[in-house]
């Protein structure tokens, strides 16, 4: 592909985004360099590595990464490849190890990445120089309330820099709790034949799909006409996306409190109701007036993680080529929460998202559908239109970004925009 050809990619204002982005290898080619090589992704939260030796294993883009807890405290995030063959030297999602050993030569690195041991170095007289040996490190690692990101720029900016505005948004939750969340158990993973992007842009502002894609659920919800009357699409910063409710300043606590949508709520539980509404009580202190005043839907942060509110789910969107992807679900709770509250939050988890969840089924078919619409090369011609609400995003009050209704498309539009000057970027560099 030719400079040139980002004009058939994503128009100059982002309301036409031509359907080989979603279909064409050479186009996934130029996001593996220039966005996934270039920008902050996320890896893991920091509760999954507790103590020295803890690590997960995890992907940016399609290269395998191992993020584990040194004897130092920190954080090191390492390509999953042995030095010598190239095999991953860890198989296992995560755990708690000493060493990380290839299974064909039984070459063994420490948790941070240096390499440990040669087993057949006794047996030859030429020395190696092990510092070079070691499993490749990724050069960036940064943190923000506890979401851990690493990037292979050595020279992108901060990630505080990079979020910009989205910090606002993110702290409506992540700084909404007095003891701060923590993730439990593994994640749901599952493979979709779709683009990468389109779970990323469901999820950056898409709730308009909501009451016709989910009508047998949402159709006469009380959650349509909410969204509706307090519902905003947020862009603090191109790429970046918040769909939320600003709530009245005199709306009741039940009416705001994060938890008490979804099924858990259904229990009436004392302690589960008594928790989270002093959650709600004390959230002015942590996140400010209006803060305490949001109720989130979903968020994105670019390029591929993605939250959503009342489900409580971090979600990573892994790119496996142009037309697969695999897509990664973790359950976030408040930390210091009771194990029955706990519990029970698990329903909002697992019963609207997730492999089998009533909602997520729907989107994925969604999702995979569009890429047989993108794969159509009669239509190379017709690009899809992004245009609703084009003009109508302004300033607000009280809210940082570009604000628009909860049916104003700038968020995608911004995403798409971004996207073609990130791949514009990189090109012009490259010469």
């Amino acid at each position: 592909m030719i400079l040139s050809d980002l004009d058939r990619c994503v128009s100059g204002d982002g309301s036409e985004v031509y359907r080989r982005v979603f279909a064409d290898e050479a186009v996934f080619a130029l996001e593996r360099e220039h966005i996934f090589g270039k920008s902050w992704l996320y890896l893991c939260h920091d509760s999954q590595l507790k103590k020295p030796g803890d690590f997960i294993t995890t992907y940016m883009a399609d290269t395998p990464i191992i993020v584990a807890r040194g004897d130092d405290g920190k954080i090191h995030a390492s390509v999953n490849s042995c030095s010598h063959r190239g095999l991953p030297v860890c198989r296992s999602d995560s755990g708690n190890a000493k060493r990380f050993v290839c299974p064909y030569h039984s070459w063994s690195y420490t948790v941070t990445g240096d390499l440990a041991s040669i087993p057949q170095e006794r047996h030859t007289c030429n020395g190696r120089d092990r510092a070079h040996l070691g499993l490749k490190p990724v050069p960036r690692l940064a943190e923000y309330r506890g979401l851990v990101f690493g990037s292979f720029n050595q020279g992108i900016e901060s990630l505080d820099d990079y979020l910009g505005d989205m910090r606002f948004y993110l702290d409506s939750y992540f700084n909404r709790f007095p003891a701060g969340v923590e993730v439990l158990g593994e994640p749901h993973k599952w493979r979709l034949r779709a683009n990468w992007k389109l779970p990323v842009e469901n999820q950056l502002g898409d709730v308009a799909h909501g009451p016709y894609l989910h009508a047998t659920l949402l159709g006469d919800s009380p959650a349509v006409p909410e969204i509706d009357n307090f519902g905003h699409n947020c862009v603090p910063k191109a790429g970046h996306g918040a769909a939320v409710r600003l709530m009245p300043a005199n709306a009741a606590p039940q009416d705001i409190a994060w938890g008490l949508e979804g099924m858990a709520a259904l229990s009436g539980d004392p302690e589960f109701l008594s928790y989270l509404l002093e959650v709600q009580a004390q959230a002015a202190d942590k996140i400010g007036q209006i803060g305490a005043r949001i109720k989130g839907l979903t968020y994105g942060v670019y390029p591929n993680l993605s939250f959503l509110w009342s489900n409580s789910t971090l979600r990573v969107s892994h790119p496996r080529g142009a037309k697969e992807v695999e897509y990664w679900s973790w359950w976030v709770v408040p930390a210091d929460a009771p194990d029955s509250v706990k519990t029970l939050l698990r329903s909002n988890f697992t019963h609207m998202f997730g492999p089998g969840g009533l909602l997520e089924q729907e989107d994925s078919e969604s999702w995979m559908q569009q890429l047989k619409g993108s794969d159509i090369s009669y239509m190379d011609d017709r690009p899809l239109y992004y245009g609703l609400g084009q003009g109508e995003e302004c300033g607000h009050p009280d809210l940082p970004g570009l604000i628009g209704s909860s049916y104003n498309e700038h968020y995608a539009r911004e995403f798409y925009k971004r996207w073609r000057e990130d791949i514009a970027s990189g090109m012009r560099e490259g010469g």
